[in-house]
């Protein structure tokens, strides 16, 4: 699972930055500010996730070991 929220990550990163870098202008001209905020919000909120996701693996390799 672990895969999934690095993933997860990475993606809200590159489309934030790709948004911040190349359309920059355009969302501001149209006022779509909030697009930039809602990448901002996924990448640190991917955080937490990230964390639960390798409690969670670490506990299925846990009871994996234990059979």
């Amino acid at each position: 699972m672990v895969p999934f929220a690095l993933a997860g990550l990475a993606i809200w990163a590159v489309v934030g930055l790709a948004l911040l870098v190349f359309f920059r202008d355009w969302i501001t001209t149209n006022g779509h500010e909030n697009w930039l905020w809602t990448c901002l919000a996924g990448f640190l909120w991917g955080f937490p996730g990230l964390a639960v996701m390798m409690r969670h693996d670490a506990n299925r390799r846990r009871r994996r070991t234990h059979r």
